[in-house]
C-alpha cells in the first residue's frame, strides 16, 4: 500500500500522459525548483538555529532591507536551477540583472523569475514566509540572453507557483490548466499532493490591505474598503473581516482556500512610484494562480497579465482575488476616472460631529 502521496514529479508526469502541454524539459526545471524550495524550508525552519536568518546585513537592488535569509534562499534557487540544464537565464528580486548561466552547464530553452524570499520583515517574528517563482520560454532566435527576453507579459508565462513556509511547508503551481497545492512530507522528504484543482470561493466576505496607507488610497479604493467596514448597515449588506500578514503568499494561499480579495493598489505615498509590487517576481506569478484557480486580477484599471514588462524590477498596483470583488474595484476605478460623483470619497468618521464638544 502506497504511504505517501503522488510527488510533484509524478503529478506532472501524468499530466503529461493526459496530454496536456508538460514538457519532459520543464517537469525536469520544476523538479530542481522543488528541491531548491524544499532546501529554502528547511533553512527557514531553523530561525536563528541556522543561519541567524533574521539577521540585518543591508539592503538589496530595491533599497529595501535585506536579511541573511534573503540571500541563503537566493544562492539556494540559483545554485540549484542552474545545475537543471533547462535554463538559458535567471532573474531574482535580489540581483540587479540577470544571472546567465555558467558555459559548463548545459543550456535550456526556459527562463526563471524568482522572488527568493517573499515577506521576509516576517522573519523576526516567525511568520509565514515564501518564494515565488514563473517560468518564460525563451526566444529561440537569440544564442545568448538579455534582458529583453525576460520582458515578457504575463501572459507568456508557461509555469508559475510559490513555495509558503509556515506551520506547514506547501507548494502550489500551475502549468495553465488548473492549480494545484503540494504539501512536504518531512518523512518522505518531499511535496505531495494535498489540494488537487484549487478553486476561489466565489462568496467571501474578506479583504487585505494595509489600512495604515488609508489617506494615500485613490477614491475607488476608499471607497470600496468604506462600503465593507460598514457592514450590515451598509451598502454590502455584510460583515467583512480584514486581514494583513505583509507575505504576498500568505496573503495569496488564503485567498485560495478561503476567497476574498487583497490589495496593494496606487497611492500617492511615494508618487514616483506607480505601485508597491513588482509585476514581474510577484504580480505576474500571482495573477497566473489566481486566474487559474477563477479569480481575478487588476491594476485596478489593466488585467496584470496584460501588462507589458519595461523593466526587471517595474512595480505595479495590485489587486486580485475572488473575481466577483476585483470586478467591483475595477467598476469603481472606472467611475472614478469618467468622474462619476458617487465615487467622490467622503470620510466616515465624523460625518457632522467634531472632536470637540459642543455648547
Amino acid at each position: 500500500m502506497r504511504q505517501h502521496g503522488q510527488t510533484v514529479t509524478e503529478f506532472l508526469v501524468e499530466e503529461q500522459t493526459r496530454g496536456l502541454p508538460v514538457d519532459t524539459d520543464l517537469i525536469a526545471l520544476l523538479d530542481h525548483v522543488q528541491n531548491a524550495c524544499r532546501s529554502v524550508a528547511s533553512s527557514a525552519s531553523q530561525g536563528t538555529l541556522g543561519t541567524l536568518s533574521g539577521f540585518k546585513i543591508g539592503t538589496n537592488v530595491q533599497g529595501e532591507e535585506q536579511k541573511l535569509l534573503d540571500v541563503v534562499a537566493n544562492d539556494i534557487i540559483i545554485g540549484t536551477c542552474e545545475q537543471s540544464g533547462q535554463l538559458c537565464g535567471i532573474v531574482s528580486e535580489e540581483m540587479e540583472d540577470f544571472y546567465k548561466i555558467p558555459k559548463w552547464f548545459p543550456r535550456g530553452r526556459y527562463l526563471l523569475i524568482c522572488d527568493p524570499l517573499d515577506g521576509s520583515s516576517n522573519i523576526d517574528v516567525n511568520m509565514t514566509i515564501g518564494t515565488i517563482f514563473s517560468v518564460l520560454r525563451a526566444p529561440e532566435e537569440r544564442p545568448y540572453q538579455t534582458i529583453d527576453d525576460f520582458l515578457q507579459s504575463g501572459s507568456e508565462q508557461v509555469a508559475a507557483g510559490y513555495a509558503l513556509y509556515g506551520p506547514a511547508s506547501m507548494m502550489v503551481m500551475t502549468l495553465g490548466s488548473g492549480v494545484h497545492g503540494f504539501t512536504l512530507d518531512c518523512e518522505a522528504a518531499a511535496f505531495v499532493l494535498t489540494h488537487r484543482d484549487l478553486r476561489i470561493p466565489e462568496l467571501a466576505c474578506e479583504f487585505a490591505i494595509n489600512s495604515s496607507n488609508e489617506r494615500f488610497w485613490e477614491p475607488p479604493v476608499q471607497r470600496y474598503v468604506r462600503e465593507c467596514i460598514q457592514g450590515k448597515a451598509g451598502p454590502r449588506g455584510a460583515d467583512f473581516n480584514m486581514r494583513w500578514v505583509a507575505s504576498l503568499v500568505a496573503e495569496v494561499h488564503r485567498i485560495l482556500i478561503r476567497g476574498g480579495v487583497f490589495m496593494y493598489p496606487r497611492d500617492s505615498k511615494d508618487p514616483s512610484k506607480p505601485g508597491r509590487l513588482r509585476l514581474m517576481y510577484e504580480g505576474n506569478p500571482m495573477s497566473m494562480i489566481v486566474e487559474q484557480a477563477g479569480g481575478a486580477a487588476s491594476t485596478g484599471r489593466q488585467r496584470i497579465l496584460d501588462v507589458k514588462p519595461e523593466s526587471l524590477h517595474q512595480r505595479i498596483p495590485v489587486i486580485l482575488g475572488s473575481k466577483a470583488e476585483v470586478e467591483r474595484l475595477v467598476r469603481y476605478h472606472e467611475a472614478f476616472d469618467r468622474g462619476d460623483d458617487d465615487v467622490t470619497f467622503e470620510t466616515p468618521l465624523f460625518h457632522d460631529r467634531s472632536l470637540f464638544r459642543t455648547a
